[in-house]
């Protein structure tokens, strides 16, 4: 890379990257989450470079209610894996300040044990103003950890409350980690968010809670027992774990690798990632011209106005839009 740390050398960034430099890999995803027109240039540019060393690791989305412990469970889950012989990449999306723009949490220092390993890799990145609690870079921030070896890349979300399909729409299994308790907290999730889940964890289920978790567990099972499955080959399962006692940890990901030995032969998970980059293809173009849209000359000379007329109701919605509309298409 070149001395200034305004600029990329980006075939040596991507060699190092392939390399497994994690350097350079988070800078690789300090470049990818640019907005600068430069850097995204050079970030397209770099994973064109790397794409022949991605799609080779394990995609999990973990979410789950505020206060579940899911840094707890990850930590626990990551250093299980990594035991298992496998290098895990952390994408963790924190809650945004809305002072400064950035991650407010600090995964690295709520996951502290698992930061220290050799074989981990633990970014957080601020949610920002995107749905589903993902940074909107997040897809390409796991080709980069692909690219840099990385075997098993887990998303972690801001939690249930936004749209959670952002995370299914990018990886291989969606987990959903809940309370012990059944039955009035299971009427406060959303079922979309229920339907999204290739597994179940309740989580915390020791000590005074193990009687309590037994009981959410037959619930969910219940729940899900009245929900058509996503897939012929796979019904969703329920499991108890604590992330605390490292118990639930490794039947977790036995469950996991039973996920992928049902579905992967069938070529289901290729199929859902074929679509995945379809569906993210589609998303570029839509943000890409958006921002083509707010940029254009006549468009930012009527935009201001126009919302203040339709705020205050002088004008609809579909006229302003028609208006600005054809002044981006004139223009």
């Amino acid at each position: 890379m070149a001395a200034n740390p305004e600029t990329f050398d980006v075939p040596a960034l991507a060699d190092r990257l392939t390399a497994g430099d994690r350097r350079a890999l988070a800078r690789a995803i300090t470049l990818a989450e640019s907005t600068r027109a430069d850097h995204r240039a050079d970030a397209v540019a770099l994973l064109e470079l790397v794409l022949p060393k991605t799609g080779n690791s394990v995609r999990l989305g973990i979410t789950g209610v505020p206060g579940v412990g899911k840094s707890t469970f990850i930590e626990a889950f990551g250093l299980h894996v990594i035991g298992a012989g496998h290098k895990v990449a952390v994408l963790a999306v924190d809650p945004t300040s809305k002072r400064s723009g950035g991650s407010i949490l600090g995964d690295k220092t709520r996951m502290e044990e698992l930061s220290r390993d050799g074989d981990a890799f633990i970014r957080p990145s601020p949610a920002g103003k995107t749905l589903g609690g993902v940074a909107r870079r997040t897809r390409e921030a796991m080709l980069l950890c692909e690219a840099a070896g990385f075997d098993v890349v887990i998303v972690e979300t801001v939690g249930v409350g936004q749209s959670e399909t952002a995370v299914a729409d990018m990886v291989d299994m969606f987990l959903l980690l809940l309370l012990p308790g059944g039955g009035d907290e299971l009427q406060g999730i959303k079922k979309g968010i229920v339907e999204l889940a290739d597994m179940i964890l309740v989580n915390k289920a020791d000590g005074d809670l193990a009687k309590e978790a037994n009981w959410a567990a037959a619930e969910y099972k219940k729940a899900l027992s009245l929900l058509r499955p996503a897939s012929a080959n796979w019904t969703p399962q329920v499991q108890q774990c604590s992330a605390l006692k490292g118990t639930g940890i490794a039947e977790a990901w036995a469950a996991v690798g039973a996920y992928r030995a049902a579905l992967g032969p069938t070529g289901e998970i290729a199929a859902r990632r074929a679509e995945q980059a379809r569906a993210w293809m589609w998303s570029e173009i839509s943000d890409g011209l958006m921002a083509e849209f707010r940029a254009q000359d006549g468009v930012k000379d009527q935009l201001a106005a126009l919302e203040a007329r339709v705020v205050l109701g002088e004008i609809t919605p579909t006229t302003a839009a028609r208006e600005l509309l054809a002044a981006f298409l004139g223009g």
